[in-house]
């Protein structure tokens, strides 16, 4: 609802230009013994765990006359799977460093994942040679490397000097670049959305945040963004009384990528709360500055889209987000409010706070009026409940479909991102029952994951396959993870990715 001139004029701070964060240039070559002795920076070369040496491995160790011979010799070394053991100035090379990457041939992807992000980790301004034979899963081991290598500096006055290039050798640089082609896209895809939640909230404005988007059009994107009053047409009454409060006008912006043929596309839907108070149902103090990564599902759609499209997706893929800011105001929706969504289902707003599922509701219903979709998957940092349930290791399902469900959550799995199914029912339902209208906002306490997933499931048609997923927990985290360091994680990107690539692509 369009609540005209504002009384008092409030200055919204103009957001500056942020570049995307770019990771480290990544060259492919075929393995030349020769070059390594006078490579510069880092050099990093694979070792079995049981000490077996590859030829780089052996050229590695003649030049640093048996140093790395007596390495893998020592006790306690074939106990260092999946790590990097880094030798400081070896001798014999001019590199500053030796990074020994303890990999069998085959190694599992939890392995290597923990390799490559210990790699990525220590990779600064400094070139990185690795030496990577005939490793078999040499792509994953660049992917990992280099996700973890990330740091966000836009708001740093202090000069960021770019990371170093890598370069890696194989056995077959072609085949090694063209398999690791499509996991380095997908990897922009989530520098893409922890750029966004690590954003503050004066940059990352509704109206800043819908351009970012609209830029994506260069890639092959259609993208449209819909302003207050085309919302107000189409009856997103709930969406629209979030933003209430708020100088920062709402939008919803539409990502279509169409690289399948007719058939109907898999809808993305992201909550993008940029900035969230609670409202009137003021949040405390003490943690509010988090609240700028209210946005994480928005953050997380608009990298999965750009992932899509980079790798070119042979698939019909729509993202929808709904972008926000929920704040306190003479104008702001109050506790006790009852709006009508774009469905035409009454909704009593009990809590403020709980307005993440008014925004995703009607963008959800527009999603499947708009676009009739095979399958829908919408994403919220949602609920504090489920950072109670899960902690920070694993986002929070919930589905009306067994198929699509065990899809992600297989897909999450393959890529490393904890992912765990959580039920629904009626008797959770029956907890947002309401005296004065259609339904609650709320339904109290107890299982608050599971009633907000109950809400929402009021708004998926009984055709469409459904999942939502609460990344409340995993979206920003304090501490850093496997992939990425404190902040912004990008979770979600790659398995939403790889769902889309197994699921919705042909095969061959």
């Amino acid at each position: 609802m369009s609540h005209g001139p504002l009384p008092i004029a409030r200055p919204i701070v103009q957001p500056k230009e942020s570049p995307l964060t770019q990771f480290a240039a990544v060259t492919f070559a075929e393995t030349d013994l020769d070059s390594i002795a006078d490579a510069t920076g880092r050099v990093a070369v694979v070792v079995s765990p049981d000490g077996k040496l590859g030829p780089s491995a052996r050229r590695v160790n003649k030049l640093t006359r048996g140093a790395l011979k007596r390495l893998v010799e020592s006790e306690g070394f074939a106990k260092a799977e999946g790590s990097v053991i880094t030798l400081n100035w070896p001798a014999g090379l001019v590199a500053e460093a030796l990074e020994i990457i303890v990999l069998a041939r085959r190694a599992t992807a939890e392995d290597v994942r923990s390799a490559g992000a210990a790699l990525g980790k220590s990779h600064d301004t400094r070139d990185l040679l690795l030496l990577g034979g005939n490793l078999v899963p040499l792509p994953e081991l660049i992917e990992a490397a280099v996700l973890r290598a990330y740091d966000y500096t836009d708001h740093k006055t202090e000069e960021t000097k770019p990371l170093g290039a890598i370069t890696v050798q194989s056995n077959d640089a072609e085949a090694t670049k063209a398999a690791a082609a499509d996991l380095l896209a997908v990897a922009q895809g989530v520098f893409f959305t922890r750029d966004l939640v690590n954003a503050p909230a004066n940059d990352l404005t509704t109206s800043s945040f819908a351009d970012r988007l609209s830029e994506m059009s260069a890639l092959g994107l259609k993208v449209e963004v819909l302003e207050e009053d085309e919302l107000q047409r189409l009856g997103m009454g709930a969406l629209l009384s979030v933003g209430q409060g708020s100088a920062s006008p709402t939008k919803v912006v539409v990502m279509q990528w169409n690289g399948g043929g007719d058939e109907a596309p898999l809808a993305l839907v992201g909550k993008g709360v940029v900035f969230d108070t609670g409202g009137i149902s003021l949040k405390p103090a003490g943690g509010m500055e988090d609240m700028t990564m209210d946005m994480g599902g928005a953050g997380t759609v608009a990298g999965a889209m750009r992932a899509i499209a980079l790798r070119k997706a042979r698939a019909n893929v729509v993202g929808l987000v709904g972008l926000v800011e929920n704040m306190p105001d003479g104008l702001a929706m109050r506790p006790g409010d009852v709006v009508t969504s774009m469905k035409g289902d009454t909704i009593e707003v009990t809590n403020t706070d709980a307005e993440g599922r008014l925004v995703l509701c009607d963008v959800m219903w527009y999603a499947q009026d708009r676009f009739k979709p095979a399958g829908m998957i919408d994403l919220a940092t949602l609920t504090g409940a489920i950072i109670i349930g899960l902690g920070h290791h694993n986002a929070g399902v919930f589905s009306t479909d067994d198929a699509l469900c065990n899809a992600l959550i297989n897909a999450a799995t393959d890529v490393g991102e904890g992912a765990w199914r959580m039920p629904l029912g009626k008797a959770y339902a029956k907890q947002l029952k309401s005296r004065v209208a259609d339904v609650n906002n709320v339904g109290g306490r107890p299982a608050g994951s599971i009633t907000a997933a109950e809400f929402l499931r009021r708004f998926v048609k009984d055709e469409t396959p459904w999942c939502h997923i609460d990344i409340a927990g995993v979206a920003s985290v304090k501490a850093e993870t496997t992939f990425a360091p404190s902040g912004g994680t990008g979770w979600g990107v790659r398995a939403l990715d790889r769902l889309v690539r197994e699921r919705f692509e042909p095969k061959g």
